[in-house]
């Protein structure tokens, strides 16, 4: 006895909020199914095992990972490489990165209690008018406060 489930899938896939595709009745159960009006009844079926959801198919990124591996691979040699240094990092990315590097540097000693407060600020004003070159020379500054604080 084959029975029309058309309209019993509709109402599964508006019960659960899923596709009709993704329904599977079992086929041992169709009379059941059949029988089943009310959304209470789908429910029960579900909780049953008798009507089953098939789990979610994206679509598969390996084929686009492994494309992008490649892209990001070529040109990236030094006789690759066309126009200067400025075009390919920003000079206000350098920028960021440099004093986000400083401060944090500056936040540590304040935390170790190595700068008061006010030299803390000294410091920090230094960094953001870009007159520190690096962490080295940062930690020469810091040494130098240290040996005013002790005169």
């Amino acid at each position: 006895m084959v029975v029309n489930l058309r309209a019993k899938k509709r109402l599964v896939s508006r019960v659960t909020g899923v596709g009709i595709h993704r329904i599977r009745f079992d086929t041992d159960h169709l009379i059941d199914i059949a029988d089943a009006i009310t959304r209470a009844n789908i429910r029960s079926l579900i909780t049953a095992n008798t009507i089953r959801i098939k789990p979610f198919t994206g679509t598969s990124k390996g084929r686009a990972h492994f494309k992008k591996a490649q892209k990001n691979k070529r040109g990236t040699t030094q006789g690759s490489k066309k126009g200067r240094k400025g075009a390919r990092v920003g000079k206000k990315t350098v920028y960021v990165a440099h004093v986000r590097a400083l401060r944090r540097l500056l936040k540590i000693a304040k935390d170790r209690k190595d700068l008061t407060n006010p030299e803390f600020w000294l410091l920090y004003k230094r960094v953001g008018g870009n007159t520190v070159r690096n962490k080295a020379h940062l930690r020469t500054l810091m040494d130098e406060i240290r040996e005013k604080r002790k005169d």
